[in-house]
């Protein structure tokens, strides 16, 4: 990648956007779980329920605070770095945005403090409603978010105004109710479930090896695997669902994934493992298993998937219309208001959609309507994504994906077995693998964003032409600051978590429950059985 003005911005970008997404799955999904543990304190009365859900509470608060802090950053960015990508689309993308921060954020940033600081002056109920409140607005938060970045790879119930010269709304519920923005909500919040729920089970099997916290430790285990059974089999049924609509709306996305270079005969086969070769067009070591990348992508036998040679024979006959439009377009601005002949509003409405395409031309030529056929067949290529990364990205995921189904599942039968301290390995593995999750997510997150490109907005506005007009020092300079200042807060964050959990929950309930801060040696601790219950 060329460090150039485009490149740098889009680096800029992902690398807070992958900072703060270290802590957005976290406060997702520790939501849901400390508000499960406090409902089953309000039902049973049971004062270590409450001991759990005020320990994870305060880790849920730690993350929470960074979140905040990194993600406020993300939206500046918009204007200080891709301020036409915001004069072009601010009317569409700008509102669920809004939205988000006016009604998700502010409901969850009220509620948090009263989840802190109410237990003592709300009732059981009320302090539950509370934390719910809390969840509530965490998820809203995260819909209102994708429905934008659904938007960006789907681009619905909005039309290009030539007047403007912007992007602007047609049918807003359209865009509320786009389907890709829906499946990544939910495939989202699911992963973040995941994550959760690796997190607590990781903790609490630590807890176990150290012969600490027992009783609680069983408890938060309990919900953790049964949380996270349910919530990483939703994440393979919903990314199925991501694949299908790929298909629809992201061919050359799914293709290069797939590393399919040219269109096999239905149904096509998934490539489990090969190595890529952009330059060459081809997949080396390539091992296939026949029928099944069909019944994802399609669930059919008889749909054909577009390979990438394909596709950019599309893409280029799209460049050539898109050229007829943008010739129109300009028509129109030189009649500055004035009426124009029926052939050019024809032009424009018949090709209007493909004029994005010829935009793509303004890399190497700044007159689309100038542009070579070599220069439209590169423009045409152009379209084509990094495949190795994808390729290697999302089978990283989707392993890690299957990893943490087998994990869960196991803890999960254990718990009904009521033999979660009988096995050190599987302890030992549960707190492994608390990275896992984040992996997968960052890993899912750079093939939904990366395999987009080069489109900012899909098949609408190329990601060059939606950079700000600013010089590479500025970029550099914050981006460097934008690096250095996440760190320190990362590490924050670490010792303040590392901090919270060495000393563990502060136990409020009676020595008939069980004493959450007895520390029992970890030998005992391994072959003591009880109830989690």
């Amino acid at each position: 990648m060329d460090l150039d003005i485009v490149a740098l911005s889009r680096l800029q970008f992902a690398v807070t956007a992958l900072y703060h997404f270290l802590f957005v799955p976290l406060t997702l999904g520790l939501s849901v779980v400390i508000a499960i543990m406090e409902t089953v304190y309000v039902m049973t009365g049971r004062v270590i329920w409450r001991d759990m859900t005020k320990f994870w509470g305060v880790l849920f608060g730690i993350n929470f605070a960074m979140g905040v802090a990194t993600g406020v950053v993300m939206e500046f960015q918009f204007g200080m770095n891709w301020s036409y990508y915001s004069h072009y689309v601010g009317d569409i993308f700008g509102a669920p945005l809004a939205i988000e921060g006016l009604m998700a954020f502010f409901m969850e940033a009220t509620f948090v403090g009263l989840f802190f600081f109410g237990w003592d002056r709300l009732s059981k109920v009320g302090h539950l409603a509370t934390t719910w409140a809390v969840a509530i607005g965490s998820n809203f938060s995260a819909l209102w978010i994708l429905i934008a970045n659904g938007w960006m790879q789907n681009p619905v119930g909005a039309a290009f105004n030539p007047q403007t010269m912007r992007m602007e709304v047609t049918d807003f519920a359209a865009v509320l109710t786009n389907p890709v923005a829906q499946a990544k909500f939910v495939h989202t919040v699911s992963a973040g479930y995941v994550c959760a729920a690796v997190f607590v089970l990781g903790i609490s099997a630590w807890y176990l090896l150290k012969g600490r916290h027992i009783e609680l430790a069983k408890r938060s285990m309990t919900v953790a695997a049964s949380f996270g059974l349910a919530a990483s089999l939703s994440v393979v049924v919903l990314g199925d669902e991501s694949g299908y609509l790929s298909t629809e709306h992201q061919k050359m996305k799914l293709a290069a994934i797939e590393a399919m270079w040219e269109t096999q005969p239905a149904p096509a086969a998934f490539t489990a493992f090969g190595f890529p070769d952009q330059a060459a067009r081809e997949t080396h070591y390539a091992i296939h298993i026949p029928g099944v990348m069909g019944l994802i992508g399609t669930r059919s036998l008889t749909t054909v998937i577009p390979g990438i040679d394909e596709l950019v024979k599309r893409a280029e006959a799209r460049i050539r219309e898109g050229i007829k439009a943008y010739d129109a377009l300009q028509k129109i601005r030189e009649a500055g208001g004035k009426p124009v002949t029926q052939g050019v509003r024809d032009a424009f409405e018949n090709n209007g959609v493909d004029m994005g395409y010829a935009l793509l031309l303004k890399r190497y030529v700044d007159d689309p309507r100038r542009a070579t056929d070599e220069q439209i067949a590169k423009a045409a290529w152009d379209t084509v994504p990094q495949v190795a990364p994808l390729f290697w990205l999302f089978r990283i995921m989707v392993g890690i994906g299957m990893l943490l189904i087998l994990l869960t599942g196991t803890f999960f039968v254990l718990s009904a077995r009521r033999t979660l301290d009988r096995h050190r390995w599987l302890l030992k593995a549960a707190v492994i693998a608390i990275p896992l999750p984040w992996i997968a997510a960052e890993a899912g997150w750079l093939v939904a964003e990366f395999g987009r490109q080069p489109w900012v907005i899909e098949g609408v506005l190329p990601t060059a032409v939606a950079v700000s007009n600013i010089g590479i020092k500025s970029v550099l300079f914050t981006l460097a600051g934008f690096v250095a200042i996440y760190t320190v807060l990362l590490v924050i964050e670490l010792k303040l978590m590392v901090k919270a959990i060495r000393k563990g929950p502060v136990a409020e309930h009676s020595p008939d429950e069980g004493d959450a801060r007895s520390h029992v040696p970890p030998a005992h601790a391994v072959s003591t059985t009880g109830s989690a219950a």
